[in-house]
């Protein structure tokens, strides 16, 4: 009885205990619970204010925050990683390591000027006319005295060779026979001047200033023996006076050879207009290259009511020439280094320095962000006259997505319809000439004998927009465009631009060349009367002392080259063609090497020009 007395004390001992223990929990429970509503009535809508105020702050930040910045450019690989956002942005990112996205708008946006034409435009215009004390062909051709051109190079240096041959035969009062192309150098073009030009035009719109013939005549039933020799670059009239009369005097038939900026730049007033009447007048393509040019013009405005036409330069054996660093790293130094091997008279290259001075083409990308800065929206629609691009699809694909109403002659004519011209360089460079002439705005990225050529014709017709890349300012911009907004960007790329869009009467640095200047041959009308285009009193005094140096020099003939100065010089496939014709290196397939010995030693200081067509 007493044990289970006790363990019924025991018993009720330990549910005490337990009792007292869970009322303890439920009264610590019920403590906590008052506790934490306290702590959530006070302290949530404290978190929940400081959280509002964050999400206030972010949204304004990325409002007010400026646009992100520009990368590094890194030429060929930044623009190989790109994606369109929903807006149609492109989004740049220049390596899987940066988090930063170089957002390029889609729009244009405002340049703060009209895209399509130029100011003023309407107030001047090309006057070539012979002036009325001008010596016609009849009173000044001699009997016996014939002059031969061969002309160099591509389509158009070949046609600043032509152009130049109807004034130093002007000059010497011979009769001009139609040039020879060059089928033999670089371009390996097999066509005849009557296979490109309309020869009967050529003849006829130039019989008052100078006879041509198609051929020499016969010399006591046989053919006139003919002398061959050269004159220096860039001659001027004492120079061919000096130098030609007594030859012509005694072998009566002279031949030109490499006839290519062989006429000086500055010449009097009658003889740039005759430069200009052959030039802008008498070169006219014959009927199936102008058709077919036409059709392709047609074609584009079909698609769209404007169009920019864009020369692009950059091929492998130019960037080779060239001696730039286009950022493709080890591999592109091997391969570019390799093409460079072939000439030999080439100094070693400082690609640094190179680009400070502006002679490094634009790349694809590089032309495209100029256009959009320009204020050239997506919308546009572009054709592109290029050859082979280094780099192929990969190289091109940054201007594609920047622009992606993208045009060239392959896309826009038929296999069929290339045929006939596709087998000759001449020929289908004559199409892309066509249609960089019609377009509402040209550009080039490069200031080589095509561009320099359509861009002195697009002023002497109308002034049409032609932008020319100020390559030396561009430059640093494009290096250090990571250290400025895109806005900033855009605003100093516009900046820079000024005196390179084609406008009437803009600063150009440098003297140029006439072909790309034609201001001879320019006229402004101003109260219905027309006047000389002077040069811009803001012009450089270094250009005018050039100038009156040139004309009135008193050396005795025997000219040289114009003095270049280092920033002054331009590219010029003469001297690419001329080098690779003289490469004495191994040469791969696709170069063709002439003889090494018809080449005169003492043009081996014209390299001072670099490649371009």
């Amino acid at each position: 009885m007493k044990k289970k007395k006790r363990d019924a004390i025991n018993g009720h001992s330990c549910i005490n205990i337990t009792a007292t223990a869970i009322g303890g929990v439920v009264f610590k429970t019920s403590v906590l619970r008052r506790h934490f509503r306290r702590i959530r009535h006070h302290v949530f809508p404290l978190i929940s204010a400081v959280s509002g105020c964050l999400l206030l702050f972010l949204a304004a930040f990325s409002v007010l925050a400026p646009s992100p910045v520009l990368h590094p450019h890194d030429h060929l690989s930044l623009l190989r990683h790109l994606t369109s956002d929903d807006n149609g942005d492109v989004e740049v990112w220049p390596n899987s390591e940066e988090t930063t996205k170089f957002r390029v708008p889609e729009s244009g946006g405002s340049s703060g000027r009209y895209l399509w034409s130029t100011r003023k435009s309407e107030l001047f215009y090309g006057c070539s006319n012979a002036a009325d004390n001008f010596a016609t062909a009849d009173a000044k051709t001699h009997s016996n005295r014939y002059l031969l051109i061969a002309t160099s190079g591509g389509l158009n240096q070949q046609r600043t060779g032509i152009t130049d041959a109807v004034v130093a035969a002007y000059i010497l009062n011979a009769t001009l026979v139609v040039p020879k192309l060059d089928q033999k150098s670089y371009w390996k073009d097999s066509s005849n001047f009557d296979e490109i030009f309309d020869v009967d035009w050529f003849i006829s719109s130039l019989s008052k200033d100078v006879k041509i013939i198609k051929e020499l005549p016969m010399k006591g039933g046989k053919p006139m023996s003919v002398h061959t020799t050269r004159v220096p670059r860039k001659c001027n009239e004492k120079c061919y006076q000096n130098r030609l009369v007594p030859v012509l005097n005694k072998k009566h038939a002279v031949q030109l050879t490499k006839f290519d900026y062989r006429l000086s730049n500055r010449l009097n007033s009658d003889l740039q207009k005759l430069r200009c009447r052959a030039n802008y007048q008498a070169l006219k393509f014959i009927n199936t290259i102008s058709e077919m040019g036409k059709k392709l013009v047609e074609r584009m405005r079909m698609k769209s009511k404007h169009f920019i036409a864009l020369h692009l330069r950059f091929e492998p054996d130019m960037l080779a020439f060239s001696g730039c660093d286009y950022g493709g790293g080890e591999k592109e130094r091997k391969e570019l280094g390799k093409l460079r091997k072939r000439w030999k008279t080439l100094h070693a290259s400082n690609p640094d320095k190179v680009r400070r001075h502006g002679r490094c083409p634009l790349t694809p990308e590089e032309v495209g962000l100029m256009l959009r800065a320009l204020g050239f929206g997506n919308d546009i629609h572009l054709y592109v006259a290029s050859g082979e691009v280094y780099g192929g699809e990969e190289t091109m694909a940054p201007l594609k997505v920047l622009f992606p109403n993208f045009h060239t002659k392959e896309t826009l004519l038929s296999k069929e319809e290339l045929a006939p011209f596709s087998s000759f360089s001449s020929r289908m460079a004559a199409l892309d000439f066509i249609v960089c002439d019609e377009s509402d705005v040209f550009i080039t990225n490069n200031n080589g004998n095509m561009a320099k050529m359509l861009a002195g014709r697009r002023r002497y017709f109308g002034h049409k927009p032609t932008i020319r890349p100020n390559a030396k300012k561009l430059s640093p911009l494009f290096i250090n465009r990571n250290n400025m907004t895109w806005e900033e960007f855009a605003s100093r790329l516009r900046t820079s631009q000024i005196g390179f869009m084609g406008e009437p009467n803009e600063i150009k640095p440098g003297g140029g060349e006439f072909h790309e200047n034609p201001v001879a041959c320019i006229c402004s009308a101003s109260n219905t009367k027309a006047k000389e285009v002077p040069i811009p009193q803001n012009e450089s005094p270094d250009i005018l002392k050039i100038d009156k140096e040139d004309y009135t020099n008193k050396d005795s003939g025997y000219a040289t080259d114009e003095q270049v100065t280092e920033d002054e010089q331009d590219w010029s496939e003469a001297d690419y063609d001329e080098i690779t014709n003289r490469s004495l290196g191994k040469v791969l397939p696709s170069v063709r090497v002439s003889d090494p010995s018809l080449l005169h030693k003492s043009d081996q200081p014209e390299i001072e020009e670099f490649f371009s067509d």
